[in-house]
């Protein structure tokens, strides 16, 4: 019976509340590791003035789109104001099976479809330090109306009652310490041995390293 290729990179999922800080942590992590690619949505939506095809979004059409959901390609897709927007698992799975890092910026929901598919992504959860400090951020981001900020504080309870089921939870109370500890994650994930093995096949088989069956 064939054994199974070794995938050589890696899955990431950062899920959060809004205003925990998860882009602003995602962000800074893509500068420190321009290896890691983060995900790129489909979407049938038209380019904004300054968005490009394949670096904002891969931009479609409805028919395609469609075709694209019905075979099965999307790992999530959604609805929203009238436009599809979804996650080509194909995609992610040509990336990781080359040796691509891979991250999602994802919610909850998203992230136990992506499990089911994906079952060696890694979860990562990032708290705020407090519900008080999440209301503060929300309101110093001056983007919402108040009642979106209560609307949001009020999910945040039921988004954050998901966190065990991730592998690793970062409270973002300082910024510099959730980065380190946000790009230790990434660091030691490379280290797992099914990653070391498809990375480093020669010295492996020089070693008389195999995995087990």
């Amino acid at each position: 019976m064939p054994t199974k290729k070794p995938t050589s990179g890696s899955l990431f999922m950062v899920v959060a509340p809004s205003g925990a800080g998860k882009s602003t942590l995602v962000n800074a992590l893509l500068k420190q590791e321009p290896e890691i690619r983060l995900s790129i949505s489909y979407t049938t939506r038209p380019p904004r003035p300054g968005e490009q095809h394949g670096r904002e979004y891969y931009f479609t059409t409805a028919d395609d789109f469609l075709k694209r959901q019905a075979e099965g390609e999307f790992l999530e897709w959604a609805e929203v104001h009238g436009n599809y927007y979804g996650t080509s698992r194909l995609m992610i799975a040509d990336q990781i099976s080359s040796g691509t890092d891979v991250l999602l910026e994802i919610d909850w929901q998203g992230a136990q479809q992506v499990k089911k598919q994906f079952p060696n992504a890694i979860g990562i959860f990032i708290l705020p330090p407090s519900i008080a400090a999440l209301e503060e951020r929300l309101k110093k981001r001056g983007q919402d109306e108040p009642h979106v900020i209560t609307r949001r504080i009020l999910a945040a309870g039921g988004e954050i009652a998901h966190s065990p089921e991730f592998e690793y939870v970062i409270i973002n109370q300082e910024f510099a310490v959730a980065l380190s500890e946000l790009t230790a994650i990434v660091k030691a994930a490379r280290c797992r041995f099914p990653q070391q093995a498809a990375r480093n096949t020669f010295l492996f088989t020089q070693l008389g390293i195999h995995a087990s069956p």
